[in-house]
């Protein structure tokens, strides 16, 4: 094995993934895309909340301005806050402040995208709040993004605290950013317990495992990180991040052949992407593996 007593794939990993960003986002100044896959429409959690949508041309309005925010995100941000400002009732303005929140996200302005997130908030009535909280935790989604650990952490309880919220998957999701929050606040043992929480609600969920697999990893519990780095690898075989973590796993566990293959899976599958990049690089770093030379004292001699 090399002597890699701190290898700098794994050092690397833990700056590019300071708040346990190996899951949903892409970048350490993204936030995650919520509602993520398997969340069930907000259509629908609005209609069981007895949430009442304005008329089709205002529904229409939000998918246009999130439609065109790809393609024009300055026209779409003038759009947005035109349509704040002239927003004639609450479901509107709602509406309007989320589009708003999405775009100034996109684009980095964390603090903006909070404050329009918490005015989306604040225009759903207490007695119809479960429809909220998907923007809850969008809006602690923006203040993890931008640094506010605490703010983004009593977004994602707020959130948690909704009575009856139909959707497990959904949750499961604001509990694996609920975890990224405590991270970012050095409490370890409550971000394991956030993951925990995370695998009962989603159990097939496999980027809480592989959260969890690189929590434990950072907390040099390798047994459990290799256990749960193989759950994640079952539900989301083709994830090229669970690759990665799990070859940064098995190297620090001294199976540097192991690591090698994990690389290698990942630089194969998507060899001029980011993660083929990354995945290039470890393998670089940790060099070609060791050839077996017979020496001449252990030769047969010739017949």
């Amino acid at each position: 094995m090399i002597d890699l007593p701190a290898p700098l794939f794994a050092v690397e990993m833990a700056q590019e993934a300071q708040l346990m960003q190996v899951g949903p986002n892409p970048s350490p100044g993204q936030i995650s895309p919520l509602p993520i896959p398997r969340r069930r429409k907000q259509a629908d959690i609005e209609a069981q909340a007895g949430m009442i949508r304005p008329e089709l041309p205002q529904q229409d309005r939000l998918t246009a301005c999130i439609a065109k925010a790809a393609t024009d995100p300055d026209a779409a941000l003038v759009d947005a806050r035109r349509w704040v400002a002239e927003g004639s009732d609450a479901g509107q303005k709602v509406r309007a402040n989320q589009c708003l929140g999405l775009i100034l996200s996109n684009g980095g302005n964390f603090e903006g995208a909070l404050e329009a997130f918490s005015q989306a908030v604040a225009g759903i009535p207490k007695e119809q709040e479960i429809a909220a909280v998907p923007l809850m935790a969008m809006a602690g989604n923006a203040a993890l993004a931008g640094g506010k650990a605490e703010a983004a952490l009593g977004w994602f309880d707020r959130a948690l605290a909704v009575q009856a919220y139909p959707d497990n998957a959904a949750l499961g999701a604001i509990q694996a950013d609920r975890s990224r929050a405590l991270v970012a606040l050095g409490r370890m043992a409550e971000a394991g317990g956030a993951l925990d929480e995370v695998h009962r609600l989603a159990p097939e969920d496999g980027e809480g495992w592989l959260l969890s697999a690189t929590l434990a990893r950072r907390n040099n519990d390798l047994p459990r990180a290799q256990r749960d780095i193989e759950i994640a690898a079952k539900y989301a075989p083709r994830d090229p991040r669970v690759g990665l973590e799990a070859g940064v796993i098995a190297v620090l566990d001294g199976r540097d052949e192991a690591a090698r293959k994990s690389w290698a899976s990942v630089l194969a599958a998507d060899p001029d992407g980011d993660s083929g990049k990354v995945a290039k690089g470890y393998l670089e770093q940790l060099g070609p593996a060791p050839t077996s030379v017979t020496s001449p004292a252990t030769e047969k001699p010739a017949p």
